[in-house]
This record gives structure tokens, sequence and C-alpha cells, in this order.
């Protein structure tokens, strides 16, 4: 099992592209752990912007009456890709892990493979 700063290290080291992840709760906005970003892309301000998103997604699927769970958002920009995936389980309740990506480097399907993993051995 993973704490946040070794599974945010991870993903940074073994997603191809990844230039910053976060773990984030999404009913304060708040990140528990950042790594990488920089100046030019403040993580915690993206974390509690991607908060507002699966807010808004939960509310819409609701309104809709569907009972699935979400397993990810994908976010693509013209250079990256913001992957969002909501942790399942009890310790993951109201978490989710924030993957910037660079979209000239980076594999999709690898980079939600790798992050479903990351999941999987993250202790919270």
């Amino acid at each position: 099992m993973a704490n946040t700063e070794t599974a945010l290290k991870e993903a940074l080291a073994s997603i191809e592209g990844a230039t910053g992840a976060a773990l984030v709760d999404y009913t304060s906005g708040m990140a528990l752990g950042t790594i990488g970003g920089g100046k030019s892309f403040d993580l915690n301000v993206a974390a509690a912007g991607n908060t507002d998103v699966i807010r808004a997604k939960m509310r819409t699927m609701e309104h809709l009456g569907l009972k699935a769970e979400i397993e990810d958002i994908l976010i693509t920009l013209t250079d990256q890709y913001h992957l969002i995936r909501l942790l399942s389980g009890r310790s993951g309740n109201g978490l989710f892990l924030y993957l910037v990506l660079d979209a000239k480097r980076a594999n999709l399907a690898m980079a939600r493979h790798q992050l479903k993993r990351i999941e999987q051995d993250l202790e919270v």
C-alpha cells in the first residue's frame, strides 16, 4: 500500500507525459498532496476548479436519475490532457486523483490504466 506522497511520485515517474499530479478532496476543493506543476501551472488552483467539474457532473447524473458511478473524467486541451479519477472504496470516498499530461508525449489508454493501478495501491 502506498501513501499519498509515494502514489503521486509514482504517477509522475511512471506515466509517460505526466507533468503534474494531485490527490484532491472534492468536498472541500483542497489538494491533500501535489507534485509537479510549476510557476505557470498551479495544481492547487486546478484542484479547486476541477472540484466544480465533479460536482456539476454528479448533479447532472442525479437529475438524470443515473445510478452509475464516475470512473474518470477526461478534459482535452490543445496541448494537455487532464485526467480526473474518482477514488472508489470507503477510504477514497470524496477524493480524486488528478493528472496533467503533455498531449504530445502521453498515451491516454496507458495513463488511465496506470492511474487505476496507482489508485488500487493508494492507502488514504
